[in-house]
């Protein structure tokens, strides 16, 4: 599974971005979806993801400012991302599994397919 995560970008502390995981060829709701991200010199955080039964789970790190949604329409995860923070900055990575049918904390040897990256940085 090919997964595309898009949506990064450069946003000022307190602003908003969207970031959208997709999978072409694939139907996302028979994989349960998250998100890791990655700082410079930090190791790799999971921060969400919604199961396949769309049960979502939320590190504490996010919880109340990022909401992870699933968009049948557009066969995508996406995760909204509000007033963010420096400390955000980061490679954010979507993953999947059909194995993920509860929402909750995973570490990334549990998912078996990994997108590219997309890169967001909170600067002023």
């Amino acid at each position: 599974v090919q997964l595309q995560a898009s949506g990064g970008g450069l946003v000022q502390p307190g602003g908003s971005l969207r970031l959208s995981c997709e999978a072409p060829g694939h139907v996302l709701s028979f994989y349960g979806v998250g998100w890791f991200r990655q700082a410079p010199g930090k190791k790799r955080e999971h921060i969400s993801c919604v199961s396949t039964n769309s049960s979502s789970w939320y590190a504490d790190s996010v919880n109340g400012r990022f909401t992870i949604s699933r968009d049948s329409a557009k066969n995508a995860v996406d995760l909204q991302m509000n007033s963010l923070r420096p400390e955000d900055t980061a490679v954010y990575y979507c993953v999947a599994d059909p194995r993920i049918i509860v929402g909750s904390y995973y570490d990334s040897s549990q998912w078996d397919y990994w997108g590219q990256g997309t890169q967001v940085t909170v600067s002023s």
